[in-house]
């Protein structure tokens, strides 16, 4: 059995089976994200440009721990619920037909659940190799590896 996804042209996006790892970081900012269901569309379609995830975060879950990636653009779109754009320079609600970017080095966000509701997004990043992320109230650094896995380091340079 292969790690290969199987290659479509078109499908039913909540169709998609969720990914079976919730989550790449390591403890203690792992059960954080508890309430995240990343389904993986553009692998599905073969795209190495760019990823596209169908994303739901449960009542209380957030998207990803705040952070800013050095040379990742990002851009989400909400289809259902409502969410929090929560950014170093403040809070926005956002509900379905609301979107919101991320340029590369530009301000640190992620997204919030607080509603007693489910709530689902698309989000969209491109690949550009040699990324990372940093995380402004957290210690935790992410270099992306050549391989597309995120190595993670204490701010100081230790591994986890």
């Amino acid at each position: 059995m292969s790690d290969e996804p199987v290659r479509t042209n078109a499908l039913r996006a909540a169709d998609v089976p969720p990914r079976t790892k919730p989550s790449n970081y390591p403890e203690p900012f792992f059960s954080r994200m508890a309430g995240r269901t990343k389904r993986p569309l553009g692998d599905l379609f073969g795209l190495s440009n760019f990823g596209v995830n169908l994303t739901t975060l449960a009542p209380g879950a957030m998207s990803a721990l705040l952070h800013r990636h050095t040379t990742q653009d990002e851009f989400v779109y909400v289809l259902d619920g409502e969410l929090v754009l929560v950014t170093d320079e403040g809070e926005t609600p956002l509900k379905p037909g609301d979107c919101a970017g991320f340029a590369k080095g530009g301000i640190a966000h992620h997204l919030v659940n607080r509603s007693g509701e489910p709530a689902t997004y698309l989000e969209i990043g491109d690949r550009s190799p040699g990324d990372s992320a940093s995380y402004p109230q957290d210690d935790l650094v992410a270099v992306l590896q050549p391989d597309r896995t995120w190595a993670f380091t204490h701010k100081d340079g230790k591994p986890y």
